[in-house]
């Protein structure tokens, strides 16, 4: 999904803006308090305006210091939630849910599309090396790194030793979770060319279908630890076989509609069917119990790669590119819970600090087996940092299969996945500025200081 470029605008204009939008905030805040009624009729219309006013003027502002727009929508969602100014407030939160699932499902369809056969080919040897040590000592470190810090995990009283290290490991599939809504977001405001973005996006994308294999070896192995009267059982895999495979025999034929309909009808009502796709069939991929993010990936990809008609696909959903990530990344930022994270911030801020070392070091392990080229060796860990939805998805699924402690193991991962959510999306666009592949940048452009202060 790559948006187009928008010339500079002057300060003056972006300042108008936000001064306009402050005053129908404060005009809007003031009506909640003096009206409560107000709230309970309309909250939920006047949450998506308040993300789409709010990310879109603080995001053009950021965007003067060399913040990404995403940095923008999160904080705007923040300010605007339940903790803080309460235009968005719980309840508005819960309905917007497929809105929020309509804007993965568009993400999940561009992320697909912009896999190329071509690129993945060319780019193998690194991603198959990357894949192999990012996975693998992630996995190992963060499950250690949770063992160790067992003492400031209050939900793992009691817990006998080979308990924990069972809970460890189902953490470290957590920690290997990466954000492709952020990868995404982040090339499509900068349209990032070059070897870092194309081996992010590969990687970010194709880790998607790992991290859901890697869950049902994990929950395999620590359920007998966890509860020792349980057997081992290799059930999950013949599930996640038929899971996996039904969701991308499912994904294909949707591609081939998808191609089909554009080689028929051309552009026209696509960007209806995608909106009705996104709202109707994640729901009923999920009673089905397929993996509908798997599912638009797939057809995505199969759009791209087995048609042509994959940049009239591209450009139609680029047409609804900004949107998407300001509702999506402005509803992060709302759900965030600020009393939560202020309770668990230390243990918190350990496992992502732990988590974005570990990736330092991957990276460049991986890099030396594979030869990458000076940019992927100095900065192919900084688009690995992102957190979202997946690894909360992959908490809540965790939370559900083992409730003794699945409640603060839910918590400890939604205050990690809140750093890794706010900091990933600015080290992967200071590594993309650095090594010149941002539209904005000249190749022969001096780093800038943003960037140094980032360099590890």
């Amino acid at each position: 999904m790559s948006a187009s470029a928008d010339a500079p605008r002057p300060l003056g204009d972006r300042l108008v803006e936000a001064g306009v939008v402050l005053v129908l905030l404060g005009l809007l805040v003031a009506a909640r308090r003096l009206f409560p009624i107000l709230g309970a009729g309309a909250g939920t219309i006047a949450s998506v305006g308040v993300l789409l006013m709010g990310g879109t003027v603080l995001a053009n502002l950021l965007e003067l210091v060399g913040l990404p727009h995403l940095t923008g929508y999160l904080l705007a969602g923040v300010a605007a939630g339940p903790y803080v100014l309460g235009l968005v407030d719980h309840q508005s939160v819960a309905d917007l849910t497929p809105v929020n699932q309509l804007a993965l499902s568009l993400i999940a369809l561009a992320g697909g599309a912009e896999l190329k056969l071509a690129t993945l080919k060319s780019g193998l040897r690194s991603l198959a090396w990357a894949t192999l040590w990012q996975n693998v000592l992630v996995m190992v470190v963060l499950a250690a790194v949770f063992v160790s810090a067992r003492p400031l995990l209050p939900f793992l009283a009691g817990f006998p030793t080979m308990g924990v290290v069972g809970v460890g490991l189902l953490w470290g599939v957590i920690a290997v979770t990466r954000s492709p809504s952020a990868t995404l977001g982040i090339l499509s405001q900068t349209r990032a060319k070059g070897p870092l973005a194309n081996f992010t996006l590969n990687f970010v994308m194709t880790s998607d279908v790992v991290v859901v294999v890697l869950l049902a070896l994990a929950m395999t192995i620590a359920r007998p630890l966890i509860n020792p009267g349980t057997s081992f059982s290799l059930s999950a895999f013949r599930e996640l076989g038929v899971e996996v495979l039904g969701s991308i025999s499912v994904g294909t034929t949707l591609g081939l509609v998808l191609a089909a309909y554009l080689r028929l009808l051309g552009g026209k009502g696509l960007v209806i069917l995608l909106i009705a796709l996104g709202l109707v069939f994640t729901q009923l991929f999920d009673y089905l119990r397929f993996d509908w993010l798997l599912i638009f990936m797939a057809a995505g990809f199969v759009v791209q790669n087995l048609s042509k008609q994959g940049e009239r696909f591209g450009s139609a959903i680029e047409s609804m590119g900004e949107v998407v990530y300001v509702v999506f990344f402005g509803l992060a930022g709302a759900h965030l819970n600020l009393p939560l994270l202020a309770g668990l911030w230390p243990v918190a801020l350990l496992f992502a600090v732990a988590r974005g070392a570990t990736s330092v070091v991957a990276a460049r392990v991986a890099s030396r087996f594979a030869e990458d080229p000076p940019a992927l060796r100095k900065w192919g860990w900084a688009g690995m940092v992102s957190q979202a939805g997946l690894a909360l998805g992959i908490a809540g699924t965790v939370q559900s299969e083992f409730p003794a402690f699945g409640a603060g193991l839910g918590a400890l991962a939604v205050a990690t996945v809140a750093m890794n959510e706010m900091v990933g999306p600015v080290l992967f666009k200071a590594a993309l500025d650095r090594c010149g592949e941002t539209a904005s940048q000249d190749d022969e452009a001096e780093p800038t200081g943003a960037a140094e202060a980032f360099e590890p």
